[in-house]
């Protein structure tokens, strides 16, 4: 399993810097746009979307909160109905901080509950420092898609968001069997994802549970591009640059498996 590479403090920073830029790519847009990356979303959904969710993980942080909080304010297409579209954005930007703000208040390693494997994953606020930056990060893509913004991502930004992704891949509901759906693991089923200079991935599934580590390795798939199009291929974003190679059948299996939490 991978550690996060950024600080605790970056990750601060970049969901206020994310959300700015979010704000950016939506204004003066007709808010009533479908956006076609989130079905049955328009544009003022998906910023109270992440809107709602920066307040979700807002008072989890600052209740350190053990276990889950109510999130029909995520959820909810009705949530935050009665906000004006013109003021989203200002209201965007003021979850974020304030976020930021109460994660700065706490500081990083302090317990609290997260919806992560806690065999998998720390069960603290950097968890929702990391996890906000990137819920962030990849909606702003979703925006930039509907507005034509030009979405740009920092380099380390993007490999991280990639190793977040292949440690989620690894949670049980990934892999274990399900009545009607192929199973995953097996004899000679490797994944290699490779983003040039960017990094190189190896996902093993021949042993009993999934198991990624950085660098390359035989693979019988294997993806390539660069690494902020392997990050939105990943997140079934449409993506310039990325090819693939070997065993169709298997990366498809995966991909449908490790994207269930996308549809929740």
């Amino acid at each position: 399993m991978g550690e996060a590479l950024l600080t605790f403090d970056e990750y601060r920073d970049a969901i206020v810097d994310q959300t700015g830029l979010l704000a950016r790519h939506v204004k003066g847009a007709d808010l009533s746009a479908p956006v076609p990356t989130c079905p049955g979303w328009d544009l003022g959904r998906l910023l109270r979307h992440v809107g709602g969710d920066h307040r979700w993980a807002e008072e989890i942080v600052r209740t350190r909160a053990t276990g889950p909080i109510d999130d029909d304010s995520v959820n909810d297409p009705a949530a935050y109905a009665d906000l004006d579209d013109s003021t989203l954005g200002d209201w965007l930007v003021e979850g974020a901080v304030r976020l930021a703000g109460t994660l700065c208040a706490a500081g990083p390693g302090v317990p609290v509950w997260t919806p992560a494997d806690e065999q998998l994953v720390e069960q603290s606020t950097l968890f929702w420092a990391r996890r906000m930056t990137y819920e962030t990060l990849l909606h702003r893509a979703d925006a930039a898609l509907v507005t034509g913004a030009e979405f740009v991502v920092e380099e380390s930004y993007a490999v991280d968001a990639v190793e977040e992704w292949l440690e989620f891949s690894t949670v049980p509901e990934a892999y274990e069997p399900r009545p009607g759906v192929a199973e995953l693991l097996g004899p000679g089923r490797t994944l290699g994802f490779d983003a040039g200079a960017a990094g190189e991935w190896l996902l093993d599934l021949t042993g009993r549970r999934p198991v990624w580590r950085r660098g390359s390795g035989e693979a019988a798939v294997r993806v390539r591009g660069p690494v902020t199009g392997l990050l939105l291929f990943l997140y079934a974003r449409p993506a310039r640059g990325v090819e693939t190679r070997g065993d169709s059948e298997l990366l498809d299996l995966w991909l449908g498996r490790t994207r269930f939490w996308l549809e929740a």
